[in-house]
């Protein structure tokens, strides 16, 4: 899937770019690259205020190449899916001056959809559960068991072009309609590399 990485110079740059009469909200994002309608993107956003670069999913609504002469640049209208819509509030609340809160993360966090199972550290059965963000540093975990922060957890998914499932421990960090965050705890260096495969290998497949 594509990622179509927006820098705005301020909030009212965004601002100005984003659409709200689209169902989910979306916004313009300037590429040069032709993109075709219904094909589903990602937009990495940042403007000044905002804590961290966050990624939300689309679909691309028109593409249009430049017009120099009337000043118009090349770029696509993406709409924003329904389950990114607690994410995109959060930047309009952030660009609109309301929030100034929020985490500020190493590793920008990728939105997916990976189905996952997870257990508790001290017990053996596998829930299914989905995965619909993940990073180097975490994720954010689908499941309608009820998990609190600071339980701990196994992770097991298969990647893109992977034989066997691998397995992360991790730590809950928050519990919320939306979903429970989850930090990655790695007990040797080797865990987070392969956390870095993981991710290039879900950046670099058309089905995350």
């Amino acid at each position: 899937m594509r990622i179509l990485k927006t820098r705005f110079r301020d909030r009212r740059e965004f601002l100005e770019a984003y659409n709200e009469d689209l169902p989910h909200g979306g916004l313009f994002c300037p590429t040069t690259l032709a993109l075709d309608e219904d094909e589903p993107v990602v937009a990495e956003i940042h403007f000044p205020g905002l804590p961290n670069k966050m990624m939300l999913r689309g679909t691309v609504v028109w593409w249009r190449a430049a017009l120099p002469r009337l000043r118009v640049r090349a770029g696509a209208m993406v709409a924003f899916t329904e389950p990114e819509a607690e994410k995109k509030d959060y930047i309009l609340e952030v660009a609109a001056g309301k929030r100034t809160d929020g985490i500020k993360r190493r590793h920008a966090r990728i939105p997916i959809e990976v189905p996952v199972r997870w257990r508790p550290v001290d017990q053996p059965n596998l829930r299914e559960a989905m995965l619909r963000e993940i990073s180097v540093g975490g994720g954010l975990l689908i499941t309608s068991e009820p998990l609190k922060a600071e339980d701990d957890i196994v992770l097991e998914f298969t990647t893109p072009g992977g034989a066997q499932p691998i397995a992360i421990q991790g730590k809950i960090t928050y519990s919320g309609p939306a979903g429970c965050g989850v930090r990655f705890t790695y007990r040797d260096g080797g865990g987070s590399q392969r956390l870095r495969e993981v991710v290039r290998r879900l950046v670099d497949t058309d089905d995350f």
